[in-house]
């Protein structure tokens, strides 16, 4: 088991029709992405051409902002309010989808673009089913 599963296990309360499985993979694929994101606009900052990097490195902390508090969002269930989950996860798929297409474009020059683009895609990918089992 993980951490994000072993604390939703110990939530008191019904967490109701929530997919348990899909709210955890998407906690630990936003907790994944804000450090991939970090990480990568970190790693932006130490290249030689860091000029050519201001848009991906702020789209790396745009995002990584978005997936910290949509993970903090989804870990806290007491006065659950289903349309501010339902607008966060479209922002952080938004926000995915925009820093993956943008570390894309860096990939074939530096790693941690490819790696950052990849956990940005899950990310992307875990938000959107979580939204879609909400109905």
């Amino acid at each position: 088991m993980t951490t994000v599963k072993d604390m939703l296990a110990t939530y008191p309360a019904d967490l109701g029709s929530v997919d348990q499985g899909k709210l955890t993979r998407c906690i630990e694929a936003c907790q994944a992405c804000a450090q991939a994101c970090t990480a990568c606009a970190d790693a932006c900052l130490s290249e030689g051409m860091v000029g050519d990097l201001t848009k991906c490195i702020r789209t790396d902390m745009d995002c990584a902002d978005i997936c910290n508090a949509t993970a903090s969002v989804l870990s806290r269930h007491t006065g659950y309010d289903a349309n501010i989950t339902r607008a966060l996860l479209q922002a952080c798929a938004t926000a995915c989808r925009a820093c993956a297409d943008e570390c894309a474009t860096h990939a074939d020059q530096h790693e941690h673009c490819r790696l950052c683009a990849e956990a940005c895609r899950t990310c992307e990918q875990a938000c959107n089913e979580l939204l879609r089992s909400l109905g």
